[in-house]
Protein backbone atom coordinates (compact mmCIF):
# COMPACT_ATOMS: atom_id res chain seq x y z
CA UNK A 1 0.00 0.00 0.00
CA UNK A 2 2.79 2.29 0.51
CA UNK A 3 4.55 2.03 -2.66
CA UNK A 4 1.24 2.21 -4.02
CA UNK A 5 0.37 5.48 -2.86
CA UNK A 6 4.06 6.51 -3.30
CA UNK A 7 3.69 6.06 -7.02
CA UNK A 8 0.36 7.56 -7.17
CA UNK A 9 1.68 10.48 -5.54
CA UNK A 10 4.77 10.56 -8.58
CA UNK A 11 3.00 10.30 -11.29
CA UNK A 12 0.18 12.83 -10.50
CA UNK A 13 3.43 15.29 -9.49
CA UNK A 14 4.82 14.65 -12.76
CA UNK A 15 1.25 15.66 -14.55
CA UNK A 16 1.26 18.52 -12.94
CA UNK A 17 5.05 19.37 -13.90
CA UNK A 18 4.62 18.28 -17.41
CA UNK A 19 0.77 20.55 -17.09
CA UNK A 20 3.14 23.28 -16.68
CA UNK A 21 5.63 22.99 -19.12
CA UNK A 22 2.75 22.87 -22.17
CA UNK A 23 1.92 26.35 -21.23
CA UNK A 24 2.63 28.91 -24.28
CA UNK A 25 5.29 30.92 -22.52
CA UNK A 26 4.45 34.88 -22.62
CA UNK A 27 6.28 36.55 -25.83
CA UNK A 28 8.42 39.55 -24.71
CA UNK A 29 7.53 43.29 -25.30
CA UNK A 30 9.80 45.05 -27.08
CA UNK A 31 10.95 47.84 -25.33
CA UNK A 32 9.25 50.98 -26.84
CA UNK A 33 11.48 53.95 -28.39
CA UNK A 34 10.79 57.05 -29.45
CA UNK A 35 12.01 57.85 -33.23
CA UNK A 36 13.75 60.55 -34.47
CA UNK A 37 11.51 63.56 -34.98
CA UNK A 38 13.11 65.56 -38.30
CA UNK A 39 12.65 69.34 -37.26
CA UNK A 40 10.85 70.09 -40.89
CA UNK A 41 8.21 68.49 -39.51
CA UNK A 42 5.57 69.53 -36.53
CA UNK A 43 5.51 67.73 -33.33
CA UNK A 44 2.42 65.90 -31.87
CA UNK A 45 1.66 66.87 -29.01
CA UNK A 46 -1.07 65.90 -26.33
CA UNK A 47 -3.43 67.35 -24.21
CA UNK A 48 -6.82 68.68 -23.97
CA UNK A 49 -7.30 70.15 -27.63
CA UNK A 50 -7.71 73.79 -26.89
CA UNK A 51 -4.12 73.83 -26.07
CA UNK A 52 -2.74 72.12 -28.68
CA UNK A 53 -0.40 74.73 -30.81
CA UNK A 54 1.61 73.90 -34.52
CA UNK A 55 5.39 74.03 -33.51
CA UNK A 56 6.41 76.41 -36.05
CA UNK A 57 9.20 75.83 -38.45
CA UNK A 58 11.51 78.53 -39.42
CA UNK A 59 9.87 78.31 -42.77
CA UNK A 60 6.33 78.93 -41.28
CA UNK A 61 7.55 81.17 -38.01
CA UNK A 62 5.61 84.60 -38.36
CA UNK A 63 7.83 87.66 -38.50
CA UNK A 64 7.19 90.05 -35.66
CA UNK A 65 5.17 93.36 -36.98
CA UNK A 66 6.71 96.67 -37.28
CA UNK A 67 4.76 98.57 -35.34
CA UNK A 68 2.60 100.99 -36.83
CA UNK A 69 4.16 104.35 -34.94
CA UNK A 70 7.95 103.20 -37.12
CA UNK A 71 6.60 102.74 -40.27
CA UNK A 72 4.98 105.94 -39.88
CA UNK A 73 8.25 107.31 -38.76
CA UNK A 74 10.27 105.31 -41.38
CA UNK A 75 7.99 107.04 -44.53
CA UNK A 76 8.19 110.51 -42.57
CA UNK A 77 11.77 110.42 -42.40
CA UNK A 78 12.53 108.92 -46.25
CA UNK A 79 12.94 112.15 -48.44
CA UNK A 80 12.00 110.30 -51.28
CA UNK A 81 8.23 110.00 -49.77
CA UNK A 82 7.59 113.50 -48.06
CA UNK A 83 8.41 116.93 -48.54
CA UNK A 84 10.45 119.03 -45.81
CA UNK A 85 10.48 121.66 -44.69
CA UNK A 86 12.83 123.59 -42.54
CA UNK A 87 13.10 126.93 -40.47
CA UNK A 88 16.40 129.19 -41.25
CA UNK A 89 15.74 132.08 -39.28
CA UNK A 90 13.57 135.38 -39.44
CA UNK A 91 12.04 134.35 -42.93
CA UNK A 92 14.24 131.77 -44.40
CA UNK A 93 13.02 128.19 -45.53
CA UNK A 94 14.24 125.53 -46.78
CA UNK A 95 11.61 123.28 -48.94
CA UNK A 96 13.06 119.83 -49.86
CA UNK A 97 11.48 116.83 -51.85
CA UNK A 98 13.50 113.68 -53.42
CA UNK A 99 16.02 115.66 -55.15
CA UNK A 100 14.74 118.82 -55.31
CA UNK A 101 15.68 121.84 -52.58
CA UNK A 102 14.13 124.74 -52.87
CA UNK A 103 15.24 128.10 -50.64
CA UNK A 104 13.10 131.36 -50.11
CA UNK A 105 14.93 134.87 -49.17
CA UNK A 106 17.60 132.39 -47.42
CA UNK A 107 19.54 134.77 -44.66
CA UNK A 108 22.26 134.56 -42.40
CA UNK A 109 22.86 130.83 -43.23
CA UNK A 110 25.65 129.48 -41.71
CA UNK A 111 27.07 126.75 -44.17
CA UNK A 112 27.51 127.10 -47.82
CA UNK A 113 25.53 123.75 -48.85
CA UNK A 114 25.71 124.70 -52.54
CA UNK A 115 22.81 122.34 -52.83
CA UNK A 116 20.01 124.94 -54.50
CA UNK A 117 17.82 123.38 -57.28
CA UNK A 118 16.01 126.79 -57.05
CA UNK A 119 16.19 130.12 -55.04
CA UNK A 120 13.16 132.59 -54.46
CA UNK A 121 13.50 135.94 -53.32
CA UNK A 122 10.35 137.50 -52.45
CA UNK A 123 11.94 141.39 -52.87
CA UNK A 124 14.76 143.53 -52.20
CA UNK A 125 15.00 144.54 -48.89
CA UNK A 126 18.15 143.34 -46.95
CA UNK A 127 16.46 140.83 -44.76
CA UNK A 128 14.88 139.19 -47.58
CA UNK A 129 17.40 139.90 -50.35
CA UNK A 130 20.99 138.51 -49.17
CA UNK A 131 23.37 138.18 -51.98
CA UNK A 132 26.27 136.70 -50.15
CA UNK A 133 23.31 133.99 -48.23
CA UNK A 134 22.25 133.16 -52.19
CA UNK A 135 25.49 132.20 -53.15
CA UNK A 136 25.78 129.50 -50.15
CA UNK A 137 22.98 127.35 -51.44
CA UNK A 138 23.97 127.79 -54.90
CA UNK A 139 25.75 126.11 -57.77
CA UNK A 140 26.27 126.45 -61.51
CA UNK A 141 22.85 124.51 -62.15
CA UNK A 142 20.71 126.86 -59.69
CA UNK A 143 17.93 129.00 -60.70
CA UNK A 144 16.95 132.20 -58.75
CA UNK A 145 13.77 132.86 -59.28
CA UNK A 146 12.82 137.09 -58.19
CA UNK A 147 11.99 140.31 -58.55
CA UNK A 148 13.03 142.53 -61.88
CA UNK A 149 14.93 144.80 -58.94
CA UNK A 150 16.70 141.88 -57.57
CA UNK A 151 17.79 140.40 -61.17
CA UNK A 152 18.96 143.40 -61.76
CA UNK A 153 21.16 143.88 -58.73
CA UNK A 154 22.49 139.69 -58.69
CA UNK A 155 22.78 140.20 -62.47
CA UNK A 156 21.06 136.72 -63.00
CA UNK A 157 17.86 135.05 -62.46
CA UNK A 158 14.91 135.27 -63.94
CA UNK A 159 11.54 137.43 -63.50
CA UNK A 160 8.64 136.82 -62.25
CA UNK A 161 5.26 138.41 -61.46
CA UNK A 162 2.13 137.77 -59.51
CA UNK A 163 -0.11 135.35 -61.50
CA UNK A 164 3.16 133.91 -63.38
CA UNK A 165 4.41 130.35 -63.02
CA UNK A 166 8.51 128.48 -63.32
CA UNK A 167 7.77 124.51 -63.65
CA UNK A 168 10.29 121.90 -63.74
CA UNK A 169 9.94 118.65 -63.43
CA UNK A 170 9.12 117.53 -59.62
CA UNK A 171 7.60 120.73 -58.99
CA UNK A 172 5.83 124.10 -59.67
CA UNK A 173 5.64 127.50 -58.54
CA UNK A 174 3.56 130.52 -59.01
CA UNK A 175 4.39 133.81 -57.82
CA UNK A 176 1.23 135.88 -55.91
CA UNK A 177 1.07 138.93 -55.15
CA UNK A 178 2.51 140.36 -51.27
CA UNK A 179 2.05 143.82 -50.50
CA UNK A 180 0.96 146.63 -47.53
CA UNK A 181 -3.03 148.12 -47.35
CA UNK A 182 -1.82 150.69 -44.35
CA UNK A 183 1.32 150.88 -44.19
CA UNK A 184 4.04 152.33 -47.10
CA UNK A 185 7.04 149.54 -46.46
CA UNK A 186 5.63 147.01 -49.20
CA UNK A 187 3.40 149.38 -51.80
CA UNK A 188 1.14 147.25 -54.35
CA UNK A 189 2.80 148.61 -57.64
CA UNK A 190 5.95 147.39 -56.94
CA UNK A 191 5.20 143.50 -57.93
CA UNK A 192 7.35 142.18 -54.85
CA UNK A 193 6.20 138.74 -54.22
CA UNK A 194 4.63 135.82 -51.94
CA UNK A 195 4.93 132.10 -53.64
CA UNK A 196 3.09 128.80 -53.72
CA UNK A 197 5.41 126.02 -53.90
CA UNK A 198 3.94 122.63 -55.48
CA UNK A 199 6.06 119.27 -55.06
CA UNK A 200 5.50 115.89 -54.11
CA UNK A 201 2.14 116.81 -53.53
CA UNK A 202 1.97 119.52 -51.41
CA UNK A 203 0.79 122.86 -51.60
CA UNK A 204 3.02 125.81 -49.99
CA UNK A 205 2.11 128.64 -49.30
CA UNK A 206 4.76 131.65 -48.57
CA UNK A 207 2.83 135.25 -48.09
CA UNK A 208 6.11 136.89 -48.36
CA UNK A 209 5.91 140.55 -46.26
CA UNK A 210 2.25 141.05 -46.86
CA UNK A 211 -0.96 142.31 -45.03
CA UNK A 212 -4.03 140.22 -45.47
CA UNK A 213 -5.11 141.06 -48.79
CA UNK A 214 -8.32 140.24 -50.98
CA UNK A 215 -6.23 137.76 -53.09
CA UNK A 216 -5.38 135.19 -50.15
CA UNK A 217 -8.66 134.26 -50.99
CA UNK A 218 -8.58 132.79 -54.11
CA UNK A 219 -4.98 130.89 -53.22
CA UNK A 220 -7.07 127.36 -53.78
CA UNK A 221 -6.52 124.54 -51.47
CA UNK A 222 -3.19 125.41 -49.05
CA UNK A 223 -1.71 122.49 -47.50
CA UNK A 224 1.34 124.63 -45.28
CA UNK A 225 0.73 128.24 -44.99
CA UNK A 226 3.73 130.47 -43.80
CA UNK A 227 2.80 133.58 -42.88
CA UNK A 228 4.63 136.62 -41.29
CA UNK A 229 3.52 137.65 -37.33
CA UNK A 230 6.05 140.19 -36.14
CA UNK A 231 3.60 143.47 -37.03
CA UNK A 232 5.55 146.79 -38.17
CA UNK A 233 6.63 146.07 -41.92
CA UNK A 234 3.68 142.82 -42.26
CA UNK A 235 0.76 141.40 -40.24
CA UNK A 236 0.95 140.98 -36.81
CA UNK A 237 -0.21 138.20 -35.04
CA UNK A 238 -4.13 138.82 -34.48
CA UNK A 239 -3.57 139.46 -38.30
CA UNK A 240 -2.21 136.50 -39.36
CA UNK A 241 -4.60 134.75 -37.09
CA UNK A 242 -7.77 135.89 -39.27
CA UNK A 243 -5.42 135.78 -42.75
CA UNK A 244 -4.93 131.79 -42.02
CA UNK A 245 -8.80 131.72 -41.45
CA UNK A 246 -9.45 132.81 -45.05
CA UNK A 247 -6.89 130.40 -46.70
CA UNK A 248 -7.60 127.57 -44.09
CA UNK A 249 -4.33 125.35 -44.31
CA UNK A 250 -4.06 121.97 -42.66
CA UNK A 251 -0.77 123.83 -41.17
CA UNK A 252 0.55 127.01 -40.24
CA UNK A 253 3.80 128.10 -39.83
CA UNK A 254 4.79 131.88 -38.72
CA UNK A 255 8.30 133.73 -39.44
CA UNK A 256 8.88 137.15 -39.07
CA UNK A 257 9.75 137.17 -35.24
CA UNK A 258 12.97 136.92 -33.06
CA UNK A 259 15.17 139.08 -35.52
CA UNK A 260 14.60 142.50 -36.80
CA UNK A 261 10.89 142.89 -35.94
CA UNK A 262 8.73 140.29 -33.85
CA UNK A 263 8.93 138.23 -31.12
CA UNK A 264 8.33 134.38 -29.83
CA UNK A 265 5.71 136.11 -27.69
CA UNK A 266 4.21 137.08 -31.33
CA UNK A 267 4.57 133.22 -32.68
CA UNK A 268 2.76 132.11 -29.79
CA UNK A 269 0.32 134.52 -29.65
CA UNK A 270 -0.47 133.81 -33.29
CA UNK A 271 -0.90 129.68 -32.27
CA UNK A 272 -3.03 130.52 -29.76
CA UNK A 273 -5.67 132.87 -31.99
CA UNK A 274 -5.65 130.60 -35.03
CA UNK A 275 -8.05 127.95 -36.25
CA UNK A 276 -6.00 125.77 -37.57
CA UNK A 277 -2.97 123.35 -36.76
CA UNK A 278 0.15 125.97 -36.04
CA UNK A 279 4.29 125.09 -35.52
CA UNK A 280 6.49 127.49 -34.42
CA UNK A 281 9.80 126.17 -35.38
CA UNK A 282 12.74 126.90 -34.18
CA UNK A 283 16.41 127.90 -35.97
CA UNK A 284 17.37 125.12 -38.45
CA UNK A 285 14.42 122.86 -37.04
CA UNK A 286 12.89 120.15 -39.78
CA UNK A 287 9.70 118.97 -39.77
CA UNK A 288 8.20 116.19 -41.88
CA UNK A 289 4.69 117.38 -43.70
CA UNK A 290 3.49 113.56 -44.29
CA UNK A 291 3.22 114.38 -40.39
CA UNK A 292 0.25 116.68 -40.94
Amino acid sequence: MRVGKLLVLYCVTGLIVWSCDKQPAETPKPLETTAPVEASEPVATTGPPETLEPVKTPETQEKPREPASKVATEIMMDPNKTVTLQFLGHASFKISHRDVNIYIDPRNLEESPHDATVVLVSHSHRDHCSLPDIAKVSSIRTKLITTDEVVKEAQKGQVIKPGETYERPGFKIVGVPAYNLDKEFHPQDKLWLGFIIEMGGRRIYYAGDTDVIDEMKSLGRIDVALLPVGGTYTMDAVEAAQAAEIIKPRLAVPYHFGDIVGSLEDAVQFSQNAECMVRVMERKEKIFLEAF
